[in-house]
């Protein structure tokens, strides 16, 4: 299993499936970072030579942000919403969608599971 930055990645799938599990780089970019570096991305990742591994690594720790960095960047950016108190902070900030989706009848990912409220359904109104 080749190992690039810190994360083993799989070395029985072609090296632009494998490049997918650090986090921030995706299909487009693991094209991308092959063809950069003349590699054949449907080459299995454990027949990259050290040489390889060495290119991809040092390619990867100029020109993209992943992994650690990558979720620091998201966390101090959501942490500077929140402080700001604008509308997506306070959304992060109760744990409820903050990019326009209905929250009515569905988000139970964000809201968690439902919490039965005793006594309303049973209640008219006394007009």
């Amino acid at each position: 299993m080749p190992r690039i930055q810190g994360v083993d990645i799989p070395g029985d799938k072609p090296t632009h499936i494998s490049l997918r599990y650090l986090v921030g780089i995706g299909p487009t970019t693991s094209l991308r970072l092959c063809e950069q570096l003349g590699l054949d991305p449907m080459r299995r990742a454990k027949e990259l030579s050290d040489d390889d591994l060495a290119r991809l690594a040092n390619v990867l720790d100029r020109e993209y942000l992943i992994e650690g960095a990558l979720r620091r960047q998201v966390n101090a950016n959501i942490g500077r919403l929140t402080f700001i108190g604008c509308y997506r902070g306070i959304r992060h900030r109760k744990s409820l969608p903050c990019r326009g989706q209905r929250t009515k009848t569905n988000s139970r990912t964000r809201k968690g599971p439902r919490k039965t409220v005793a006594g309303k359904k049973g209640v008219k109104d006394m007009r």
